[in-house]
């Protein structure tokens, strides 16, 4: 996640804010804020520099979390929200871990929706010049993934490597359609999520967005919008490039986490099939959501008293999600009730915004 910035230099002449986390010594300092003793102060040579008051964490708790409800909308508390992560990551998550409920849906849905279609109008007002908050690999820059990389590990405390990483092209966002580059909020949201009610180090989760371009008009045409401009790729070059990036990035990081969020339903299930057996990762929206859903599912039927091989089921969409859920769902008839695949599948139905999926509708799906 992004790192607190001060104006302090190395020897080596790099500014310690691109190699300062929230676990360094001086950063942790840092963070103290108004509630640093006086002696920290002293040592520190902050002495004058800041008010003299000393106050304890619980105040400064308060203060930010008066500041964030003075905010009219939610987008402006999404706003302060990342400027205080990005600020001082200690006080960010002492807020969220205390008011998890009413916090939870402004820095993911409903409010990340929003957020990710204002992205780049909103993005400079997230966090201070320069601030690291993740990767934003280009369909241009592939090529130099090796220097990204490196940019990348000289921006984190020396040994710590991200554990998890949450990548999105931003095609398929939310059920809000392709919002290229603007998607990162889906994977910086989903991490600060993992944070707070996991316990996951923030330190050690990796955001990413493959900008790869967007196919829709209104970001392409966009003075603001701050992605590539041109349009999406065909499948090939796609897959050159994704496979490129996670390659270098399971070569950097062989022990990380891939999560794979928010891609259109076609690469989604491509890139799972391709490397679901060659490193450590999970298609979220097809897998999570299928195995939540399922779970529900089961006790569903239980309780139906409509034996599992008259069951109808009908989806409204057909994105990665739906389609993964009735993977599940398919799956589950076959081997608990030894229904035959093609029994199991003719059970299932999808519709979408152009009516109902057959086989001839003359599109991909």
């Amino acid at each position: 996640m992004a790192p607190g910035m001060d104006n302090t230099t190395t020897d080596s002449g790099t500014s310690s804010a691109r190699r300062s986390r929230s676990g360094s010594p001086d950063l942790i300092a840092s963070n103290a804020g108004t509630a640093l003793p006086y002696a920290t102060r002293s040592a520190l040579h902050l002495k004058g520099l800041v008010p003299s008051g000393v106050e304890n964490f619980a105040v400064q708790e308060q203060r930010a979390l008066e500041q964030l409800n003075m905010k009219s909308t939610n987008l402006e508390k999404y706003i302060f929200l990342s400027w205080l992560r990005s600020t001082n990551i200690n006080l960010f998550y002492r807020l969220v871990l205390h008011n998890l409920k009413a916090i939870a849906p402004v820095i993911y849905t409903p409010t990340v929706g929003q957020a990710c279609q204002e992205y780049s109008h909103i993005y400079p007002f997230l966090a201070p010049p320069n601030a690291v908050d993740g990767l934003y690999i280009s369909l241009n820059e592939v090529e130099n993934i090796g220097e990204i990389i490196q940019n990348y590990k000289e921006s984190t405390a020396e040994g710590e490597e991200p554990e998890i990483t949450v990548i999105t092209d931003g095609s398929r966002i939310l059920g809000l359609g392709d919002l290229g580059m603007n998607g990162m909020g889906i994977p910086v949201g989903k991490l600060q999520l993992y944070v707070a009610a996991a316990g996951l180090n923030p330190d050690r989760c990796l955001p990413i967005v493959l900008d790869f371009g967007t196919d829709t008009e209104k970001y392409l045409q966009d003075p603001l919008y701050l992605g590539i401009r041109q349009r999406r790729p065909k499948d090939d070059v796609f897959y050159t490039a994704a496979n490129r990036v996670i390659e270098a990035l399971h070569s950097a990081f062989p022990k990380m986490f891939i999560q794979f969020e928010d891609f259109s339903t076609d690469h989604a299930f491509g890139l799972l099939d391709h490397w679901r057996e060659k490193a450590l990762c999970f298609n979220d929206d097809i897998q999570g959501t299928g195995c939540v859903v399922l779970g529900g599912f089961i006790s569903a039927v239980s309780q139906a008293g409509i034996p599992a091989k008259d069951q109808r089921i009908l989806f409204v969409g057909a994105g990665s999600a739906g389609v993964g859920v009735a993977k599940q769902l398919v799956d589950y008839f076959i081997i608990e009730h030894k229904i035959p695949e093609e029994k199991a599948k003719a059970m299932f139905w999808f519709v979408d915004s152009r009516g109902m999926i057959t086989a001839n509708r003359g599109d991909k799906l």
